[in-house]
């Protein structure tokens, strides 16, 4: 920034003191069509041995795209969701303070050369695969616009030819205005790191009989001083004690009939008191056995 900072050898009184700057990673998303002078969300994250953002700024950074170039400058104050506290040893954190947002923080200033006029076909994606909506999607276009225009490429993308001098916001306002019948597959989110199962309501069960139990296994280290004798020369030793205990615990049986539903499952397994991490563990095995129809997903 133009500062010349002397180099003065051991004397801290001379040199600048940078213990309240941090090193961060600043990233952003161009939105398509994005133009000059638009506004973008930043994310930025420490990248070094800092503690908090807390009440940072933001110098004016570049951001790069994969080709090198810069296309937005961002600068501003940091927001954060979280805070990091200590004194004497104690300290308390809630969240991330080494992760902040500096909303509407970047200007773009370089733009991605695309002009709709140039495009010859333009292609809808769907977000799920699905060759079912993807047919069911083409035939609703054609039906709106009168005419075989729009064909399945894939399970994913649908392509449609454009005419000449055609109006192409036009068409794809008329598109994106069409209603059509998705058929979403059926899928269970479990995230083992915290916990949490999301099961969708369109999973369906098969007959299952499932046995639950567990085996508990705790170690108790306790720690306790041997003294010496009077008069002996030996020394005070801190002497670990271990105590192992274990505790297998009843089997649980659960019995899912012909038409189970997700609430049924839900029901029985709170019934046995099963924690998050069982019912993780009895999802996993109802996809094996093929009772559970339906993609388990494990971030």
């Amino acid at each position: 920034m133009g500062i010349t900072v002397p180099q003065t050898g051991n004397n801290s009184a001379a040199n600048m003191q940078v213990k309240n700057i941090a090193g961060v990673f600043v990233e952003a998303i161009l939105p398509p069509f994005s133009r000059a002078g638009d506004k973008l969300d930043v994310t930025i994250s420490s990248a070094g041995d800092a503690r908090s953002l807390e009440g940072g700024m933001l110098l004016m950074t570049p951001l790069y795209g994969p080709d090198g170039q810069i296309y937005a400058q961002a600068q501003g104050p940091l927001v954060l969701g979280g805070y990091q506290v200590s004194a004497a040893g104690s300290s308390r954190q809630v969240n991330h303070p080494t992760t902040a947002r500096l909303p509407s923080g970047a200007i773009v200033e370089r733009i991605v050369p695309f002009e709709l006029k140039q495009m010859q076909t333009v292609n809808v994606v769907l977000d799920n695969a699905d060759f079912h909506t993807a047919v069911r999607m083409a035939g609703t276009i054609n039906a709106a616009l009168k005419s075989d225009r729009a064909h399945v490429s894939d399970s994913r993308r649908v392509q449609i030819e454009t005419e000449p001098s055609e109006d192409l916001p036009a068409l794809l306002d008329q598109i994106e205005a069409l209603r059509i019948e998705v058929f979403p597959r059926a899928r269970v989110v479990v995230n083992e790191r915290t916990g949490t199962v999301v099961i969708g309501g369109e999973v369906r069960l098969q007959p299952v009989s499932i046995l639950h139990g567990g085996l508990s296994i705790n170690v108790i280290v306790e720690n306790k001083v041997s003294q010496p004798n009077a008069f002996s020369q030996g020394t005070t030793q801190v002497v670990p004690q271990a105590t192992i205990q274990a505790q297998d615990k009843p089997v649980n049986r659960i019995e899912l009939k012909q038409g189970a539903t997700v609430e049924d499952l839900v029901q029985e397994l709170q019934q046995i008191g099963a924690t998050a991490r069982d019912v993780i563990s009895i999802l996993q095995g109802m996809k094996e056995a093929g009772a559970l129809e339906a993609d388990l997903e494990v971030l």
